[in-house]
């Protein structure tokens, strides 16, 4: 099988699977909110099905980057799931923008919360909810090497501690503090704000092609490694989907065949598809090297 298409699958399972954990989650905390009128799990509902929803722009990601590349898009559709990792990005954002708000409304118009123990099972059940969702979105986007999914994954975890708040907050409730709901709701912002740092590194990263260079220098150990390889020169990696691409020159004899040097350069390509992890693809361009007087004469020229 196809180890991208079948890391796709992996992908769209790992979604479509916690999409539905998620939503039967949020039915059951919205029910719970209908009957005690609780603000903070309120939030938490929101919060919820905005981490639910978020699985459908990277869905769409996962179909498109099933697709062969066309004359038009000739590297293929992997860069959709960057894209996709934005919308996750604005849906985190979106997240600390409603905590802010409700935490902020609650202190300027406290309300009183009823069925207080219903409420705290609701905020149990939100938190294991969130939690098995985000295991499973980054255990799986770190082994298929998605960012965006891993993104996801960050996002249902910060849910799952706004869940733990709610709990928290109708322990304050019972106690008759009542600041206690809105300056959780407020902490919990501040966390989903450092998560959105994170997450939007790493995603932006990706969009402008960052390389770990640690990678970039096992790519080159690798490549000289193979025989024939006299140096290497120019490696760039970028990643395009749950995979990455290589470019690199290496410098061979120049007194070797064309036929000989395209062998040298194919020996290469296929040392660091061995090598470097989900490496897809790697272009080697062998470069004949410069023999000695050669060199001296172009030292002095410059000089």
């Amino acid at each position: 099988m196809d180890a991208h298409l079948a890391s796709s699958r992996s992908g769209m399972r790992a979604l479509w699977g916690s999409f539905a954990v998620l939503i039967l989650t949020s039915l059951v905390q919205g029910l719970v909110v209908l009957s005690s009128g609780s603000v903070a799990l309120l939030s938490d509902t929101l919060h919820n099905l905005a981490d639910a929803f978020s699985a459908l722009p990277l869905a769409v990601a996962f179909t498109l980057g099933r697709r062969v590349a066309t004359r038009r898009f000739t590297y293929g559709f992997g860069r959709a799931e960057d894209l996709a990792g934005l919308a996750v990005l604005a849906l985190i954002a979106v997240s600390a923008v409603l905590a802010v708000t409700e935490s902020v409304q609650r202190l300027v118009q406290p309300q009183a919360v009823t069925q207080l123990p219903v409420v705290a099972a609701a905020a149990v059940l939100g938190f294991v909810g969130n939690e098995a969702v985000a295991r499973w979105r980054i255990r799986v986007g770190r082994r298929i090497g998605s960012a965006a999914l891993v993104a996801d994954g960050m996002h249902a975890r910060v849910d799952g501690f706004t869940s733990l708040a709610v709990l928290v907050a109708a322990g304050g409730s019972a106690l008759g503090w009542g600041w206690v709901d809105p300056l959780v709701g407020l902490g919990v912002a501040v966390l989903i704000v450092l998560v959105l740092v994170g997450a939007g590194r790493e995603v932006l990263a990706r969009l402008m092609d960052a390389a770990d260079p640690t990678v970039v220098d096992l790519a080159e150990r690798l490549a000289g490694e193979v025989p024939g390889v006299l140096a290497v020169e120019d490696v760039r990696l970028r990643w395009s989907g749950h995979g990455q691409l290589a470019e690199l020159t290496v410098v061979v004899d120049r007194e070797l065949s064309l036929v000989d040097a395209h062998c040298v350069a194919h020996e290469v390509e296929h040392h660091l598809l061995h090598g470097v992890h989900r490496l897809v693809r790697a272009h080697v361009h062998p470069h004949p090297g410069v023999r000695a007087d050669e060199e001296l004469v172009a030292h002095q020229r410059v000089n």
